[in-house]
């Protein structure tokens, strides 16, 4: 499907495992990550995520930017560590996973 930029983020999940992100994103979720590889920017794209933030200074190589690019997947990188990142995000409105439940495609149980 790919990036629309027409399409708000609706909710962010924040973690380093594969498997959480498979299990707790939704659609419309902002994926922070201190792991710029390109298995996370795969993951991303297949589940048509908004956007990846890497976080704690982490810089993605370039096939991992390429691959983004063709994908059509946002890559953003900040300095600041996975759990202050995610609470300005919270602090300025944007849901966790687990309490946005309006219109976000749940993934798993």
């Amino acid at each position: 499907m790919g990036f629309d930029p027409d399409e708000e983020a609706i909710s962010a999940c924040g973690s380093d495992l594969i498997s959480d992100v498979l299990r707790f994103t939704k659609t419309q979720t902002v994926l922070l990550t201190g792991l710029p590889t390109l298995h996370m920017v795969r993951t991303a794209s297949l589940l048509d995520l908004t956007a990846v933030v890497f976080v704690r200074g982490k810089r993605p190589s370039r096939d991992v930017l390429e691959f983004a690019e063709e994908s059509l997947v946002p890559v953003m990188c900040t300095r600041l560590p996975l759990y202050e990142a995610c609470g300005r995000l919270y602090a300025q409105g944007l849901a966790g996973c687990s309490e946005y439940s309006d219109g976000g495609e749940e993934r798993g149980a």
